[in-house]
């Protein structure tokens, strides 16, 4: 018996950002550095041509507080949520009678009572669901909950399992921090939240072996730092090298783990953190430059929605393809990695 993905949807919030309107806006909310003009060109870099955002692109001229962003966080991240999981629900032809548990991950707000409740009420969940919120796992969140919701699911045999996740990186954008990490983001991340039913039941494709690695002494790879008026992004610049020395021998090593060969592999549904990742990681893989067609195009069309962008890569594959196994990857804090296998 195994748990297996049985209907998987994505959602974006209404208002788009184009790229080319996002240098221009930040060439002019960040002009007081003085070298502003050498950073730039990371807007153009990064292979992103429009994302996606929970406020217009106006609302990033004014300064913001915690009350502000909360709000926006809550009422956003529920609406969204709550949209797909109506569109899960129409997919596996369920009622919404029919879920059994209910699994969030985020990472860019907080939220208590936690978004799982809030979904609850909106859509009039059973009274008796069972609820995990999962917060602090970042760019990883997507993976691993959605692992998290396997177990779930194979703990009581039959049950459904519903995984939801979102992001409004967005939100965290602070116009006065001139530092790098915040250009970067700047020009990086976007909004937006999928998700999953999993169930023993049904014939998708089943979730196989999975894995975790934790980098040692590397808290301070990635993260978020707590400032007065919000979340302040935490980027080093070894992250691609890391993934590029080590990420191949983390790779191999889970696999043996697992009596796989790289070759048993079909398809990487891999977390676009950013072009430099994913060359590093299509080395990792042995694939071609280009290779990881699905991530790129991904990243290309909306962005890195953190925990939401691994989701948004599967759901581009032929997924439910019989005879098939593919490897959902992604980065987080921690510095940690995350694996999940699912076969066809």
């Amino acid at each position: 018996m195994r748990a297996r993905l049985q209907a998987l949807k994505s959602a974006v919030p209404p208002y788009v950002l184009e790229q080319n309107d996002v240098l221009a806006r930040a060439s002019r909310l960040f002009r007081e550095r003085r070298d502003i003009e050498r950073l730039l060109p990371v807007f153009t870099n990064t292979g992103i041509e429009r994302r996606y955002s929970c406020v217009p692109i106006t609302w990033y001229d004014a300064e913001h507080g915690w009350r502000d962003r909360t709000a926006l966080y809550i009422e956003n991240a529920t609406a969204l949520l709550s949209q797909v999981t109506q569109a899960l629900l129409a997919e596996s032809g369920l009622s919404k009678d029919d879920i059994d548990a209910i699994v969030v991950s985020s990472t860019t707000g907080v939220a208590t009572p936690s978004l799982d409740a809030l979904v609850v009420e909106r859509l009039g969940l059973r009274r008796d669901i069972r609820r995990l919120p999962i917060f602090g796992l970042g760019c990883a969140g997507g993976v691993t909950g959605l692992a998290r919701a396997a177990d779930l699911a194979l703990s009581r045999p039959g049950s459904r399992v519903l995984f939801l996740v979102v992001e409004l990186c967005a939100l965290t954008f602070r116009k006065d921090d001139h530092g790098k990490s915040n250009i970067v983001a700047t020009a990086l991340f976007g909004d937006g939240a999928a998700g999953a039913i999993v169930s023993t039941e049904g014939d998708g494709p089943a979730f196989g072996p999975g894995g975790e690695y934790t980098w040692p002494d590397s808290l301070s790879i990635m993260g978020w730092e707590v400032e007065e008026d919000g979340l302040k992004a935490i980027f080093s610049q070894s992250i691609p090298m890391l993934v590029a020395n080590d990420f191949r021998s983390i790779l191999h090593g889970f696999l043996a783990r697992n009596d796989l060969k790289l070759r048993d592999i079909d398809r990487f549904a891999c977390h676009p953190g950013g072009a430099k990742v994913l060359d590093a990681l299509e080395d990792a893989f042995e694939l071609d430059r280009g290779a990881l067609e699905e991530s790129r195009s991904v990243l290309r069309d909306y962005g890195n929605m953190s925990a939401v962008t691994a989701l948004f890569v599967l759901e581009r594959m032929a997924w439910r393809q019989k005879d098939q196994r593919i490897l959902m990857s992604a980065l987080g804090p921690g510095f940690s990695s995350v694996l999940q296998v699912l076969e066809g």
